[in-house]
């Protein structure tokens, strides 16, 4: 319904492609590394960083740094405030295609 189209819900930190992509991959998976983040998201390691970094900038999602047999290990998990506001967003974009 038109009264539904309301742009603004939109949130502009989990909309770009990559942004978004990390969200979707975690609230299925619940942790992602590093790598296979960047793998599934077919990005550079310089941009999959700069999006982590801004989705936990945002509290959107928590980052765990370790390191198995002397390697490093990064992994990333929604917090529960970004998993309600992934839910948020989905519900905005359904609003806005006339789907909710």
């Amino acid at each position: 319904m038109a009264d539904d189209f309301d742009i603004g819900k939109i949130d502009e930190v989990i909309h770009g492609r990559v942004r978004l992509g990390i969200m979707a991959y975690l609230v299925a998976a619940e942790v992602g590394d590093f790598t296979t983040l960047r793998d599934k998201l077919e990005t550079t390691d310089g941009t999959l960083s700069v999006h982590l970094r801004k989705l936990e900038d945002a509290g959107f999602i928590a980052i765990e740094k370790s390191f198995v047999n002397r390697r490093p290990l990064t992994q990333a998990r929604l917090t529960p405030g970004g998993e309600k506001a992934f839910r948020a967003y989905l519900d905005a974009i359904g609003k806005l295609a006339g789907l909710a």
